[in-house]
């Protein structure tokens, strides 16, 4: 399987799961409504961890443009695979939302609350703020680079699997920890994807996409990203 591929199917799992978690819990008459944050922040850290078990032997499971790009300035990944990677990322977590949406199909119209709805596909902030909500993200991802860049340092050696099983605690302990600001997408391809994908679907009383937010969840983990990657480059390197 190429790295374009691996890359595409493992985000659209990603998605499937993390996405289908926050269906399940918010959408009306679904039999995990109310499930609450705990349910979604483990929803995704397995979601994480299973998308990378299927496609890190063939492409190393970033599934991430801001960790994609993070591991190429730390020298972990050739420039060349990052554009690729980033649009078979997009791609796929596109098409994970659209497969979700067809999912839970008879819920959207038994949901009266767009907002909810648009949380299926998105983050958004707990108390709008572009400063706090920029940096909520920029924080979570450099928590999330810094961490998996430092598991490849040296001495720090992990018996075969058990590193992708860490990859979806840690998610778990990012959701927990430092989410409740954001959602925590800390991650662009998973919140510009499905974004698009609400904007376009024909989702009954869906309300706005809320375009004005969007660029937070896209530039936040972004800088996040390098700033872990720098970080990284001066501690352990």
């Amino acid at each position: 399987m190429s790295h374009f591929m691996a890359e595409l199917l493992g985000t659209m799992i990603l998605i499937i799961l993390g996405n289908g978690v926050v269906a399940g819990v918010v959408l009306n008459k679904s039999k995990a409504q109310h499930g609450g944050w705990v349910v979604i922040t483990f929803g995704w850290g397995f979601a994480v961890m299973v998308a990378a078990y299927m496609v890190g032997h063939y492409s190393g499971a970033f599934l991430n443009p801001a960790l994609t790009v993070g591991f190429a300035l730390a020298g972990k990944l050739a420039w060349a695979e990052v554009g690729p990677m980033i649009v078979a990322q997009m791609i796929g977590a596109f098409l994970g939302a659209v497969i979700v949406w067809l999912h839970y199909l008879p819920h959207w119209k038994e949901t009266e609350d767009p907002e909810a709805k648009l949380a299926v596909f998105s983050t958004g902030p707990a108390i709008r703020s572009p400063f706090a909500n920029l940096l909520s993200e920029i924080i979570g991802t450099f928590v999330l680079v810094l961490v998996l860049l430092s598991w490849g340092a040296k001495g720090i050696v992990f018996a075969d699997g058990l590193q992708t099983l860490a990859a979806g605690f840690l998610i778990v302990a990012i959701g927990m920890s430092l989410g409740g600001t954001t959602g925590y997408a800390i991650n662009p391809a998973r919140d510009l994807g499905p974004r698009i994908a609400h904007a376009i679907l024909p989702i009954a009383g869906k309300g706005s996409s809320d375009w004005g937010y969007a660029w937070i969840p896209v530039a936040g983990p972004m800088i996040g990203a390098v700033l872990a990657a720098v970080s990284y480059t001066g501690l352990f390197q």
